[in-house]
């Protein structure tokens, strides 16, 4: 035959030559990176388009060797992108559910035949990547494809959405969104960071060969977060989705603030995770788990071990064993050099003593994995560690204090525990603020398990069927959602201080005088802070009514501390004993009718007989929430891993409301019962045009079984309470009824820490319909409601 050889299989073991390679199916990465020159254009409308005259931007490889350039979209190609977006999202959710299911099968099938191009361009830009995995993606999320209109009846998809990554993110969570997104029937334009862009246009290519409409996946790449914003601004967006570090979600945030487009952040790139090793541990089985993800040296998040006293020293042992030995580290950068040199050395000042793999190199970007014991949960190289390999040590006592010390950071990415105590690995699980919790293992990863960021690490959940809903909308939504529009030219240091009008001090006037009012704060009603007041007046009249108080930030303060004290506990209920603390609170609300009515007639101008039937719905919705407070409680996951996966709807915390103008009471009763349903302590300010059916809703409340501080009610200026619940850091969400300004300065203020928001424009408000009480609207408050958390149990 020809091109045949004569050698034996001794001749070739001897010589260990490599044997002749077998021809791909389909073209490695080098060669397609070589068909395109080796630079990359953007993927607009189904098809790859250059520009002339634009910027280009290089990637090379970790050994400095060029791998492609790509172009740097200006705002033409932006346009151009979302008219052919817009033209897609047409196309695309037209489709029937089958058939788009069908379409992402057929990506299967085709990743299958590139498989090696797309496994060798993720690691030549170096965003591991498996084509496995993505397969499980596809595979997962074309049956929710298939499904959508009968699971996940009366929602629809939002249109075009924009998911926007950061330089450091990884395809898996890019991927993680855009999938999805596709799923429910929206058309999507990705903004890569460097190393996801050539990836992300490779696959772009690949999803049209498998049959995705032209327009429907569109890449835009650029230099760098300005890019985000200007596909933000285009009015054909409805939706923008960030994935990465913390720094540029911020900017995201801030630079669009007033566009009125909905942003989501992940802030999946350098949280700090807490790695517990209980006494109960196998702890051969956990210091390897240790050592397979501290010491990495491309790694997603930074770990800090804590373990128990009692197994310091075996634990500290069988590091040093595993550590000998170890090759040093590569850093990114010189400048990562100084930054884990100056950690180490205040680690040392601080008592910290150091566990390493051998010396550290006199200089480059070379450093051994370290361990340093004995760290402070204060110290700053344990709150924001440097890059590199450095896992800080501390010890504790109790499983009270291994909580503790997991929910001091102020990032709740994920969290790994080792035990072999499944009650306390169950215990740990739920008290630990993190989205997602690793029971004798660590960093698993699946379609199915929904990822959400708490506190410090995002604000929406990717994944899993929950990660779903920020891509679909209610169709049965009492709200609008907020119009588009240019930033307005405000000084955010001075919003909210203007002075409110008509105040009075408490008291002043006659006896004669109208009804002064009191809020609510920590159980009890009392005066503002100030001692002062405000005159609320009657629909386009001048005569006082009655006389509210002027809360201010101290008012805040104290109903937070309040509110955080109770919070807990609250969650912590049981579903069954929070729905009878909410039928009580119905009851209590029947009880006072009449009394409510009256406020009701005297503030809007609604005759009795209307002010009273918002009084009976009102009573109605709060059962309705009682009733919903334990049908939906999460349930197990479909791993295809052997073990045990959990999916925990968890509270929010604290949430400000700031309460609409319609419906005063009905709208007020509609969100308190969405937020302390599930487990939420609320702050809330009354409309500040019709605050008096609020704060008579406050004797309902001080003969309810609520506990103290659950609720709370301040009334005043609406932008000087906006102000004061956007800076405190402990309010986890604000859902604000207000002005074009107040959601602007909102968007910009919450970012740190972040916080939820759902925003709407008072101008907007004679849209919505409260009266209305549809399940789908249930649902949708109860889901801006709750944070998810996956738990992940291993089995032999």
């Amino acid at each position: 035959m020809a091109g045949s050889t004569n050698k034996t299989v001794y001749d070739i073991f001897q010589s260990m030559e490599n044997g002749p390679a077998a021809t791909p199916s389909a073209a490695t990465a080098q060669a397609w990176l070589d068909h395109h020159s080796r630079s990359l254009g953007l993927f607009i409308d189904g098809k790859f388009v250059r520009p002339a005259d634009r910027q280009t931007r290089s990637l090379v490889d970790s050994k400095g060797g060029d791998v492609c350039s790509t172009v740097c979209a200006v705002e033409d190609d932006v346009s151009q992108c979302a008219s052919s977006a817009a033209s897609g999202y047409k196309a695309w959710s037209g489709m029937s559910c089958y058939n788009r299911a069908k379409v992402l099968l057929r990506l299967v099938s085709v990743l299958g035949q590139h498989s090696k191009c797309v496994s060798e361009l993720c690691e030549l830009c170096e965003t591991s990547c498996s084509p496995s995995t993505l397969v499980r993606l596809l595979q997962y999320y074309s049956s929710w494809a298939q499904l959508r209109d009968s699971l996940i009846t009366n929602w629809t998809p939002l249109g075009v959405v924009a998911v926007v990554v950061s330089d450091d993110c990884s395809l898996y969570s890019l991927m993680l969104k855009v999938v999805p997104a596709l799923a429910m029937g929206n058309s999507v334009i990705i903004v890569p960071g460097r190393s996801t862009a050539p990836p992300a246009l490779l696959l772009a290519q690949l999803f049209m060969a498998a049959g995705l409409p032209a327009g429907a996946l569109n890449v835009l790449t650029g230099s760098d977060m300005s890019l985000g914003v200007k596909v933000a601004q285009n009015p054909s967006i409805s939706y923008v989705t960030y994935s990465g570090n913390k720094q540029d979600g911020v900017m995201l945030c801030k630079a669009t603030a007033g566009m009125g487009v909905p942003i989501s952040v992940s802030s999946c790139i350098g949280a700090t995770c807490p790695f517990i090793i209980f006494e109960s541990a196998d702890i051969d089985s956990a210091v390897d788990g240790v050592m397979e993800t501290a010491f990495r040296k491309k790694k997603e998040v930074q770990w800090v071990l804590c373990v128990q006293e009692s197994v310091l020293d075996r634990v500290v042992a069988r590091l040093k064993l595993r550590m000998a030995g170890m090759k040093c580290v590569g850093l990114a950068s010189d400048a990562d050099r100084v930054l884990v040199d100056a950690a180490v050395k205040d680690a040392q000042q601080q008592g910290a003593t150091l566990v390493q793999s051998g010396a550290a190199p006199p200089s480059g970007a070379l450093y051994p994995p370290t361990v340093l014991c004995g760290a402070a949960p204060s110290s700053p190289f344990v709150v924001s560690p440097a890059p590199g390999p450095l896992l800080p040590l501390m010890t504790f006592r109790s499983n009270t204090e291994a909580v503790t010390l997991g929910n001091h950071s102020p990032h709740g990415q994920a969290a790994s525990i080792w035990t072999e105590d499944l009650t306390l690995a169950l215990e740990t699980s739920k008290s630990l603020c993190v989205g997602s919790v690793w029971v004798n293992s660590h960093s698993v990863s699946d379609p199915c398990l929904p990822v959400s960021g708490h506190k410090d690490s995002g604000t929406c959940t990717d994944g899993g069927q929950e990660g779903l809903y920020q891509f679909l909308r209610s169709s049965c939504s009492s709200s609008p959602p907020l119009p588009r529009s240019s930033p307005v030219s405000m000084d955010y240091t001075k919003f909210g201080t203007a002075a409110s009008p008509a105040i009075i001090p408490d008291g002043s006037d006659a006896a004669s005088a109208p009804k002064s009012y009191l809020q609510f704060v920590g159980g009890k009603a009392c005066k503002s802070d100030s001692g002062c007041s405000v005159a609320v007046r009657p629909p386009g009249g001048t005569s006082v009514l009655a006389y509210c108080p002027d809360g201010g930030r101290k008012d805040v303060r104290n109903a937070v501390e309040a509110a955080i004290k109770v919070q807990p506990g609250w969650m912590k209920k049981s579903p069954s004993a929070r729905a009878q603390s909410l039928y009580s609170l119905a009851k209590g609300l029947e009880a006072k009718r009449r009394d409510i009515a009256v406020s009701i007639n005297v503030q809007t101008g609604l005759s009795m007989d209307e002010a009273e039937k918002e009084v009976d719905l009102s009573s109605a919705r709060l059962s309705d929430w009682a009733a919903y407070c334990d049908k939906v409680q999460g349930g197990t996951l479909p791993m295809p891993q052997s073990g045990s996966a959990l999916s925990l709807p968890e509270a929010l915390g604290v949430v400000g409301l700031i309460l609409p103008d319609k419906n005063p009471l009905l709208s007020m009763v509609t969100l308190l019962g969405a937020a302390i349903a599930t487990g939420n302590a609320v702050i809330m300010v009354p409309s500040q045009k019709n605050p008096l059916p609020v704060l008579a809703f406050i004797q309902v409340l001080q003969s309810s079984d609520l506990p103290a501080g659950l609720v709370n009610v301040i009334s005043g200026s609406r932008d000087q309470l906006t102000v004061a619940l956007a800076n405190h850091s402990v309010i986890k969400a604000i859902w604000y009824w207000g002005s074009t300004e107040g959601c602007q300065y909102l968007q910009h203020t919450c970012t740190s820490p972040l916080k939820t928001l759902r925003l709407f424009c008072q101008k907007d408000e004679e849209q919505r319909d409260w009266t209305q009480s549809r399940p789908s609207l249930l649902e949708e408050m109860w889901r801006n409601a709750v944070q998810w958390k996956s738990v992940w149990i291993p089995t032999a």
